[in-house]
């Protein structure tokens, strides 16, 4: 099957390049950079060096490489970690969810792609109130935090196209909080970094639930998602959703950090903002029940404290 990535050489791209070619599809892969296309070449993926804000060079790739399955991860996530400046920090993000996505549809009805998967995200966006953990039938939130508006907006503008979009199958991943190589829980990572300064404190009580997938079972999804379930949204992410004075300090200890602080929440607001309390004692969870079995599709790490101790490198 002849499938487009967007992303590719990001941290979700690492596993899911390889699993690609491994599953005999013929790849041809964006990117901006020529050391990253021979990279891509080495693993038997075709690249093309085109800028995505680049209409006509975007839709010129789309329209060689005559794909059936579009996939779009395009997303610039490695320095976030700041919720006070969240928006700021997915403004390119965002344009890559809104723009590139336009343009990537627009290409994809020229040549009768079949299947179009979109990266999205069940981390926080989800309405806090109700449950603990959150299905694909729950609504998002009406009013996020002032500093998460534009990000939730663009996580909704990207789900509407892909849910009203006729001319192809429109299959929404909202994964879960990535962790492992190349993300910001991993080595090196920028939430790895803050908690091993103890600059990631436990709010309150910690009663936010984080869900987590580790970036090799997202890319195992994606590829489940190539051939699986109808068109719609599905959360990815792994088995055991937890509250946040139960996962951090785990998390903490793994890396070789101290136990993570607790702080009252006047105290937090002043440190890490309303958006940050929020992450820290209000989101929810998301349940992958949906996906595990529409897609056939299970996490190799089904709980994070499996992977925070073996899958962060």
């Amino acid at each position: 099957m002849k499938v487009f990535v967007t992303g590719g050489t990001g941290a979700i791209g690492q596993f899911l390049l390889p699993l690609l070619v491994e599953n005999k599809h013929e790849v041809v892969a964006l990117t901006r950079s020529s050391a990253k296309a021979g990279k891509l070449d080495e693993i038997g993926v075709t690249p093309v060096i085109a800028d995505p804000f680049d209409k006509q060079a975007l839709t010129a790739a789309v329209r060689r490489a005559e794909a059936e399955v579009i996939i779009h991860q395009l997303t610039a996530l490695s320095s976030a970690g700041n919720f006070r400046k969240l928006d700021q920090e997915f403004a390119l993000t965002n344009r890559f969810r809104t723009e590139v996505t336009d343009t990537l549809l627009a290409a994809a009805r020229t040549i009768g792609t079949r299947r179009f998967i979109a990266q999205s995200y069940c981390g926080w966006p989800y309405a806090k109130k109700g449950g603990p953990v959150k299905t694909e039938e729950d609504p998002l939130d009406p009013k996020p935090p002032e500093s998460f508006i534009k990000t939730l907006a663009a996580i909704r503008s990207l789900e509407d196209k892909m849910r009203s979009t006729t001319f192809l199958e429109g299959i929404t991943l909202r994964y879960g909080n990535f962790y492992g190589p190349g993300t910001a829980i991993g080595k090196g990572g920028v939430i790895v970094k803050m908690i091993k300064k103890r600059r990631f404190p436990i709010v309150g009580g910690g009663g936010g639930i984080w869900s987590f997938i580790h970036v090799m079972d997202a890319a195992r999804a994606t590829i489940a998602a190539i051939s699986r379930g109808p068109a719609g949204v599905y959360n990815i992410a792994d088995d055991e959703p937890a509250k946040v004075a139960t996962w951090l300090p785990v998390l903490a200890k793994e890396v070789g950090a101290g136990p993570p602080y607790r702080i009252p929440h006047w105290l937090g607001e002043l440190m890490i903002g309303k958006a940050g309390v929020s992450m820290m004692t209000q989101i929810r969870g998301c349940s992958n029940a949906k996906a595990k079995r529409e897609l056939n599709w299970a996490p190799i790490y089904p709980s994070w404290r499996i992977g925070f101790a073996d899958g962060l490198e």
